[in-house]
């Protein structure tokens, strides 16, 4: 048997050693979280750097044919790359951030879900790199829409109502959740 072990980090590069915090149903993020110097220049009070990693292997014969698979995806928020301006900064705007995060944990639902409906073949992996593909594509338009239809966090309603829409959406998905 032959053993392949591949490693995709979406969205972001992140260095080997930068801290990175897992998505957690018990834990939601703080302004002590975001250690990123804030872009002065930048009209954002925040910003919030969050991805998808996923990494998957198959077990092949020695004829080269599809055995099994094995698939990891979490939700991650990079520090590091995260930022917010002290004097403008509020329990709002941070729960505007928390809801990007939160964004990204319903698309590795999703996409471990996705990964679920899978038929194991020979075509596996590029089965899952489309997907990959797929789901940060489908992430990336969400968060833009969530920052558009709520101005950013400036529109009180519209966040209201992506809170309650994505909370039900991570219920919807809750049995793909990342494990604390």
């Amino acid at each position: 048997m032959v053993k392949i072990l591949i490693l995709i980090c979406c969205l972001f590069c992140v260095q080997d050693n930068a801290p990175v915090l897992s998505w957690s149903a018990s834990k939601t993020l703080s302004w002590e979280d975001f250690k990123a110097k804030p872009n002065l220049n930048d009209a954002a009070v925040a910003i919030t750097a969050s991805g998808i990693t996923f990494k998957f292997s198959i077990t092949k014969t020695d004829k080269n044919e599809v055995l099994s698979f094995t698939t990891n995806v979490h939700a991650h928020f990079y520090p590091d790359q995260s930022w917010y301006k002290i004097e403008q900064a509020d329990s709002h705007i941070l729960g505007h951030e928390q809801l990007h995060f939160d964004i990204t944990e319903l698309f590795a639902r999703k996409f471990r879900y996705r990964i679920s409906q899978l038929k194991l073949s020979n075509n596996i992996k590029s089965q899952l790199k489309k997907i990959h593909n797929d789901i940060n594509t489908e992430l990336s338009q969400v968060q833009n829409k969530y920052d558009s239809e709520t101005d950013y966090s400036r529109n009180f309603e519209s966040q209201t109502n992506w809170g309650n829409f994505i909370s039900k959406e991570l219920e919807k998905f809750s049995k793909y959740q990342s494990l604390d």
